[in-house]
């Protein structure tokens, strides 16, 4: 199997480089390979490999920033996906690409479903459900997986920001009216090798479209953070804090550029039931992320 992965150094891409290695040859590629505000760059880059399947682990992801720079973000998360598509199509090659829970607006009481209807609030989220919008109707052989608050090893993300703050002050606060389920990095890329094998196995069968992939369970900001810094401690980390002295604020006590869903919960049943895939809890999975880089 040939392998074309975009976003090697992200969270998800640097752990796919790991994940996608023992299935074929894989060409993973970052910013400074192609730029994919460059359309035609990418149109290049894929007629010169011509592989099987092209994994998109790129997005713009800077989600307050993205509000000022709506056009690069559009460019990254809108356009490249359906040029990637439209490229993929003309090869007969199969499109592995990642969304988000910010395309809903999360006023719903339970987690999404795949049928619901998305109502982005953010710049972000705007541009990537219009990137799937985009993919899918360029090309029938897609798989979009929307998951939610990744964590991982390589990269920054929350867990990392929190396991820094702890040792620096004694005191924070964190939003605790915002629910989700924070999702590793190696998960993703694992789950995206198991179902590439599925792929090869039988493409003509192959169920392609969308589904929710996200860890099992579910936190807030604040519990989270509280359990980063327990763990941290239970490993005998010397830390400023302890989880009493982290403060729960709502939404409306930390404004920010963006506006984020008050509820990122994702119905993942779908995606379970037809891949025949469990869905660890996200403390399991978030442990071994904070042991490796504790």
């Amino acid at each position: 199997m040939s392998i074309l992965l975009l976003g090697k150094n992200g969270q998800v891409g640097w752990e796919l480089q790991r994940s996608l290695s023992v299935l074929g040859e894989v060409v993973a590629v970052g910013r400074s390979e192609c730029d994919l505000v460059d359309a035609n760059a990418i149109r290049t880059l894929v007629r010169d490999i011509q592989p099987e399947v092209i994994v998109n682990a790129a997005a713009y992801t800077a989600v307050d920033k993205a509000e000022s720079e709506p056009e690069l973000a559009r460019a990254i998360n809108t356009v490249a996906p359906g040029v990637l598509g439209e490229e993929a199509a003309e090869l007969g090659a199969l499109v592995v690409h990642f969304s988000t829970d910010y395309v809903f607006d999360g006023a719903l009481e339970r987690p999404y479903l795949e049928s619901d209807a998305s109502n982005p609030q953010s710049v972000y989220g705007l541009t990537k459900r219009d990137g799937e919008i985009a993919l899918a109707t360029a090309t029938e052989q897609h798989l979009i997986l929307r998951t939610s608050w990744v964590v991982g090893v390589h990269g920054n993300n929350f867990a990392k920001t929190i396991l820094r703050l702890a040792q620096e002050r004694d005191a924070f606060r964190v939003v605790g009216d915002q629910w989700g389920a924070p999702t590793s990095a190696a998960l993703l890329a694992d789950l995206t090798a198991h179902l590439l094998r599925q792929w090869q196995r039988n493409s003509n069968m192959f169920p392609y479209g969308l589904y929710h992939c996200a860890a099992s369970g579910e936190t807030n900001w604040c519990d989270y953070a509280c359990f980063v810094v327990a763990t941290a401690i239970d490993t005998g980390k010397q830390l400023a804090i302890t989880p009493a002295r982290i403060e729960r604020i709502t939404t409306a006590d930390y404004p920010l550029p963006a506006k984020r869903p008050a509820n990122s919960r994702l119905d993942c049943n779908q995606f379970k039931q037809t891949f025949r895939l469990n869905l660890p809890h996200w403390q399991n999975s978030l442990t071994h992320i904070l042991h490796q880089i504790l």
